[in-house]
C-alpha cells in the first residue's frame, strides 16, 4: 500500500516539478530582475541585497520600472498594439481556419491524413526562413506584385511590405495551423446523430450548423484561439521583419530594452506584465471549461 501511494505521488508530482523547474523558477528570476536597478556593468543590474557597512545588509526593491510602464505612453501603446494585433490575427485565423477544419472533418477517411499533412507541412521548414520568404513575396518587385501586374489588375506595385498588412499576413500564415489542428480534433469527434435528429425535425443545413455543430465546437475554438493569441502577443520576429516603424509591439520593445538599451530591469518588468496579461484569458477559458463540465454532469 505504501509503495502504491509513493508511486502515485511520483506520477502526480513529476508534472508539478517540471512546471516549477521550467516555468516558476525562471519567472521568479525575471521578477527579481524587474525589481532591481539598472547599471552599466555585468550583469547590468544591481542586486536586491546590499551590504552597507559593518555587516549591515539592506534589501532595496525598485518599483520604478513598473511605474514607468504605466506612465510612459510608449509602453502603453506597445501593449495595446500587441493586444490589437493578437486579437485581429486570432479572428482572421478563426475565419480562415474554421472552414478548413470543418471541411477536413467532413472529408472521407482516406483524405483526412493527406489534408492534415498539408496543414503541418510548413512546420518542416524553419520559422525564420518562412518569414523571410514573405519578404520576397510582398516586396515592391516581389512575386505578388509581379503576378498582379502581369494579370493587369494593378498599374503600379502595391506597398505591402513594412506595413501592418504584411504583419497580419505573416502572423496568420505562421499561426493558422495552431488553430486548425485543435479545432479539427474537436469537430471530428462530434456526434453526427444529433445532426440527423435535427434534419428529421426539419432544420435546414445552416440551422443545423448554428444550433448543433457550432456550440459543440466551442472548446476547440477556445483552445485554438489561445494557441494563437498567446504567442502572437509576444511575437518579435514577424513585426521586426515584415512590419514598419508604425508597428509597435511589446515583443519588439522587450528586445530593444534587453539588447540595445541594456536595461534588463525594465525589460523584465515588461515580460512580467505581459505574462500577467496573458494569464487572464487562460483563467477565463478554464472557468468556462469547468462550467461546461458541470452542466454535462448534471
Amino acid at each position: 500500500m505504501r509503495s502504491l501511494v509513493s508511486g502515485r505521488a511520483v506520477i502526480l508530482g513529476t508534472p508539478w516539478f517540471w512546471l516549477a523547474l521550467f516555468f516558476v523558477l525562471p519567472f521568479l528570476f525575471v521578477l527579481k530582475i524587474s525589481l532591481s536597478e539598472a547599471q552599466l556593468a555585468q550583469p547590468p543590474y544591481l542586486d536586491w541585497i546590499r551590504e552597507v557597512e559593518d555587516g549591515l545588509v539592506t534589501i532595496q526593491l525598485n518599483f520604478g520600472n513598473y511605474l514607468m510602464l504605466f506612465e510612459d505612453e510608449l509602453y502603453r501603446d506597445a501593449l495595446w498594439g500587441s493586444f490589437e494585433v493578437a486579437s485581429i490575427s486570432t479572428l482572421l485565423c478563426l475565419l480562415l481556419g474554421y472552414p478548413m477544419a470543418y471541411a477536413i472533418s467532413l472529408s472521407p477517411n482516406h483524405w483526412r491524413l493527406p489534408l492534415l499533412m498539408l496543414i503541418i507541412l510548413p512546420f518542416w521548414t524553419s520559422f525564420l526562413i518562412r518569414v523571410y520568404a514573405w519578404i520576397g513575396i510582398l516586396k515592391g518587385n516581389g512575386l505578388l506584385n509581379q503576378l498582379l501586374l502581369g494579370l493587369g489588375i494593378i498599374d503600379t506595385p502595391l506597398e505591402i511590405l513594412h506595413t501592418p498588412v504584411a504583419v497580419y499576413i505573416g502572423v496568420v500564415y505562421s499561426y493558422l495551423p495552431f488553430l486548425v489542428l485543435p479545432l479539427y480534433a474537436t469537430l471530428v469527434r462530434l456526434d453526427n446523430t444529433l445532426l440527423e435528429a435535427a434534419a428529421d425535425l426539419g432544420a435546414r443545413p445552416w440551422k443545423q450548423f448554428l444550433k448543433v455543430t457550432l456550440p459543440q465546437s466551442v472548446p476547440g475554438i477556445l483552445a485554438g484561439s489561445m494557441l494563437v493569441f498567446i504567442p502572437v502577443m509576444g511575437e518579435f520576429v514577424i513585426p521586426d521583419l515584415l512590419g514598419g516603424p508604425d508597428t509597435l509591439m511589446i515583443g519588439k520593445l522587450m528586445w530593444t530594452e534587453f539588447f540595445s538599451n541594456k536595461d534588463w530591469p525594465l525589460a523584465s518588468a515588461l515580460a512580467s506584465v505581459l505574462l500577467l496579461v496573458l494569464i487572464i484569458p487562460f483563467v477565463l477559458m478554464r472557468h468556462y471549461e469547468q462550467k461546461v463540465a458541470e452542466r454535462e454532469q448534471k
